[in-house]
């Protein structure tokens, strides 16, 4: 098969049960990623089925009670007897978040501790819920990255690989990890997985791992292993900007000794608990009075209760749209499609109408951010266009290949 410059294929196609699109990038290992990189992309089957939708269609045959079981076994060797905190919880006050704590703390009697890394730019929504979440009843440790180094690394991934939003990625993964160790907490609970967006040959390997709850590769580094932020390796960002490697302690992954030491456990609860998004929304507004995209919907998709905490959150689904012709409307719609919440007709309308949509609201802050000017924004954007995708008409930029052709 024909490959892009980035790894993707040429001929774009489309699942035919949902609408999303084998040009997916799916989940790379982010300290690891340099420029002109190939990604691995999300697989179809030869029905032309991608391979999400297959796993939901295996989810209708799970037993959940024994997974459950499964889970209340784990939970059971982690469950502290003196009330000392037994489990991290990772998340912003978001709807996943708010789930999967408030279930582990009332359902199963677990004694969750909260870590929080804050987004590269609060949104007034986004704190509001974050403190609601708190405030149910949750110790919390927020931790707030350098400023300048959080702005220079954002600029940094986003010239190189138009990823701007991967050192918010950074220091998701590494957070938990650390802190963790440093709090001698054997368990991690993260309150959604990879099976129900994505499934590319890097996740099915950690779809084998997860079934013996093994740690993924995105959460650590070999003890000698050359780490890269932005594309560009830290000796050379140091070099280049008279930093200390120090400066970039908080986004550097934990190290696999470290985490064999620790004998740390990651889990992602939708391994052992049918997840549904619009259920865990309605699930945090009646419990913390979880409060949506006050707009009415966020840029770029329908959907008003997803991904609102960072004003860097919009440029992300932006770029991403950018690279793969497919953004955040097409991820929403995808999800809902096979959750039955709505038809592939009605996901094919919304794509149609909201993806791609130039998130404008927060675009200053953006420049401002990661330093950079319109001009250098729009240069690189284009640059990013690749050529089986993209085609200039008339001095626009449009789809080659669109869910929504089908129609025609």
């Amino acid at each position: 098969m024909e490959r892009s410059k980035f790894g993707s294929p040429t001929e774009v196609k489309f699942c035919k049960n949902c609408v999303e699109s084998n040009q997916r990038f799916v989940s790379s290992v982010q300290h690891k990623m340099v420029e002109g990189e190939k990604k691995d992309t999300a697989l179809f089957d030869e029905d032309g089925i991608c391979l999400s939708c297959k796993y939901f269609e295996r989810k209708e045959k799970f037993d959940w009670n024994l997974k459950e079981k499964e889970l209340k076994d784990i939970l059971d060797q982690h469950r502290s007897q003196d009330g000392s905190y037994d489990v991290v919880v990772p998340g912003s006050g978001g709807k996943d978040s708010i789930w999967v704590s408030i279930i582990l703390k009332e359902k199963y009697n677990m004694h969750p501790i909260t870590v929080t890394w804050a987004p590269g730019i609060y949104t007034d929504v986004g704190k509001k819920n974050y403190n609601s979440w708190i405030d149910y009843g949750f110790d919390n440790f927020l931790f707030t990255p350098n400023k300048k180094i959080h702005g220079l690394l954002t600029r940094l991934a986003f010239l190189n690989l138009l990823h701007p939003f991967q050192p918010f990625v950074l220091g998701q993964n590494s957070l938990a990890s650390r802190f963790a160790h440093s709090k001698k907490i054997k368990l991690i609970v993260y309150g959604d997985g990879m099976a129900e967006k994505f499934i590319g040959k890097i996740n099915k390997d950690d779809l084998k791992d997860k079934k013996d709850h093994k740690i993924m590769k995105h959460h650590y580094a070999e003890d000698d292993e050359k780490i890269f932020l932005g594309g560009v390796s830290v000796d050379e960002i140091c070099d280049r900007h008279k930093l200390n490697k120090s400066d970039f302690n908080a986004f550097l992954p934990i190290k696999k000794s470290e985490m064999n030491e620790a004998n740390l456990k990651i889990l992602h609860i939708t391994d052992f608990l049918n997840y549904n998004p619009q259920e865990n929304y309605y699930f945090a507004k009646e419990k913390t009075g979880f409060e949506v995209n006050p707009d009415g919907r966020s840029e770029g998709t329908y959907t008003k209760y997803q991904s609102l905490d960072d004003k860097l959150d919009g440029l992300h689904y932006y770029t991403w749209f950018i690279k793969s012709g497919r953004g955040r409307a097409t991820e929403d719609a995808a999800l809902e499609v096979r959750n039955k919440i709505i038809t592939r007709k009605e996901a094919i309308s919304l794509v149609k109408k909201y993806d791609g949509e130039f998130p404008k609201k927060y675009f200053n802050d953006w420049l401002i951010h990661m330093n950079i000017t319109e001009k250098q924004f729009y240069e690189k954007i284009d640059e990013y266009r690749l050529p089986h995708l993209w085609e200039k008409n008339k001095g626009q930029w449009k789809l080659k290949h669109a869910v929504w052709h089908e129609e025609n």
